[in-house]
């Protein structure tokens, strides 16, 4: 093993089931040989029920690290209620006939993948003019970094989440997320819901698709930064006068009151409205918008694996999960309803073209989100997942042109604004750039699939948000936004005032000023109307010097 490839596995080797001998990755030899019994069948494994599947992965937990690391305590009834009892006979003979066996034999391949995995990785891919690693490890907060992973090595990791032998000792003090499937279960015989048990249907189902027909193409999962400080790059975590003084045109915004961001036919990166923790409650009891799409697109909770918390400036972009379920409802609705067909087409790395950024909002922020340090966090947090990485040439020369450029900017219609910003410091300020839609190449780009980012059980202003996201997405170059009310009554208004603005021209600055001047006055109590409301009262006289 290379010596790069030796220092990524080093991060990620504590949080592994595998011990590394002789510079080899490898099992226990007790644990081989209880691989090959399940590997083999369950006319000599035994494992033929819930109860011997969870005596199997008990004496395999045994054998390994993981040993003096408690189950959750209803983990053992809760894979005895789902395959003993909420399981169908027929579909019970498969899985333990095919499918067990199929999990025996990935776990058992586990350290041959990842000796590959390390071997190729470094060769995988480049990114801008320099050679980037992508190899397994622990993508540490504040360190931008890209892991690519096999579809299949991403399947012998979630076997391992599935039979929960990865060690959870540490993982808190290093901020990652839960990883085994123990608490699924747990919570499947604690509660009884009809909603937990089909996100376990969404699992298995995964599991047999894999397991039948091994799939073969690759994720990437990606932390992206932006710096708070001593920026070495072009670009950094923005200030206030970077949103105010931005002339860059505001992108095409389409509105609809139906469907789903992950059934979108735009080719847009896809808005994950994620937990700061990724994957949020997904392998607990949470069942809203972000564990959905992990019980839909499963290969998505491996990054939980590798991923810490994100940071205020941080996001995770995802590209190439394939989805395997189809579904209806939502939250204590949500039911698995059968096989999906991914037709998504392929890339040149051989990810399938889904674009997936998470970004966490504010929790029940309350009046706070309508300050101006959190209008900035919130929008600067969307302007972090909305970064096309690979526009860093364009971005660079478009941008260190606007450093000229910003200094003779004077918008003396914004200028009662100012007071708002903390800091004279212009540094930031670079992104502000005069552009028309012409001097941008378009070609090829991706736009944004979002909707009521950080509203719903995180209580954030409906309105407020997709403004936010909107700005974030124009200042990002995206080509465009689709924007999903799921007919949320407070955006009845969305599509009549995105058309108005966008007949009058406005820039992103434009927009900005008049978001912080309404949140100054909601803050105040000098209005108590919506966003929209204030902005588009009957008259529009208000407004006509943006005419």
């Amino acid at each position: 093993m290379e010596m790069e490839s030796r220092e990524d596995l080093t991060s990620i080797l504590p949080f592994l089931p595998l011990a590394l001998r002789s510079s080899t990755l490898c099992w226990p030899p007790q644990v081989v040989e209880t691989l090959k019994f399940v590997a083999a069948g369950p006319d000599q494994s035994g494992v033929n029920s819930g109860e011997a599947l969870f005596h199997s992965i008990s004496n395999i937990r045994r054998t390994l690290t993981v040993s003096d690391q408690r189950l959750a305590s209803s983990a053992h009834h809760g894979y005895v209620l789902f395959f003993d009892k909420l399981m169908s006979e027929t579909e019970s003979m498969q899985w333990f006939g095919e499918v067990i066996p199929a999990l025996g034999d990935m776990l058992l391949k586990l350290p041959s993948l990842l000796e590959a995995h390390y071997q190729n990785a470094d060769q995988l891919t480049s990114i801008g003019s320099g050679k980037s690693k992508t190899g397994l490890r622990l993508l540490a907060s504040q360190v931008a970094g890209t892991v690519y992973l096999s579809q299949e090595l991403i399947s012998a990791l979630l076997a391992c989440a599935f039979f929960s032998l990865f060690p959870v000792i540490d993982r808190h003090v290093r901020n990652l997320p839960t990883i085994n499937f123990d608490y699924l279960f747990a919570i499947l015989y604690d509660g009884r819901s009809k909603m937990q048990e089909n996100k376990i249907r969404c699992i298995i189902h995964y599991f047999r698709r894999v397991c039948s027909n091994v799939p073969v193409g690759f994720v990437s999962f990606e932390r992206k930064v932006l710096p708070l400080n001593n920026c070495a790059e072009y670009f950094c975590c923005p200030k206030a006068n970077f949103w105010i003084n931005s002339t860059i045109p505001l992108c095409p915004f389409k509105v609809k009151d139906s469907g789903l961001i992950e059934d979108q036919t735009f080719g847009a990166l896809e808005v994950d409205f994620a937990n700061e923790y990724l994957g949020g409650g997904a392998l607990r009891s949470g069942c809203v918008q972000e564990e959905i799409r992990f019980m839909i697109n499963p290969e998505l909770i491996i990054g939980m694996l590798f991923l810490p918390a994100m940071a205020d400036n941080e996001a995770i972009e995802i590209v190439g999960a394939e989805r395997f379920s189809n579904y209806t409802g939502y939250a204590f609705n949500f039911r698995f309803a059968g096989n999906h067909e991914d037709k998504q087409e392929i890339d040149s790395l051989g990810r399938r073209k889904t674009f997936i950024t998470a970004i966490d909002a504010l929790c029940s922020p309350g009046m706070r989100q309508y300050r101006l340090e959190f209008l900035l966090r919130e929008v600067n947090k969307a302007f972090c997942g909305f970064f096309d990485q690979s526009k860093h040439n364009q971005y660079e020369n478009l941008f260190l042109k606007s450093k000229e450029d910003v200094a003779d900017h004077n918008d003396t219609s914004r200028n009662n604004l100012l007071v708002h910003e903390s800091s004279s410091d212009t540094r930031e300020n670079y992104f502000g750039t005069s552009l028309t839609p012409e001097c941008l190449d378009d070609k090829d780009d991706i736009g944004i699939a979002t909707g009521n980012w950080g509203c719903g059980a995180f209580g954030g202003d409906p309105q407020v948000k997709s403004i936010i996201q909107w700005l974030a997405a124009s200042q990002a170059l995206r080509p465009f936004v689709v924007y999903y009310t799921f007919g949320t009554e407070a955006l009845q208004n969305l599509e009549k005032m995105s058309e108005w603005i966008l007949a009058h021209k406005w820039t992103v600055g434009d927009l900005w000023s008049m978001l912080v001047e309404y949140c100054s006055q909601i803050s105040k109590g000098q209005t108590h109307v919506g966003f929209f409301d204030w902005l588009l009262p009957p008259s529009k006289t208000n407004l006509c010097c943006f005419s």
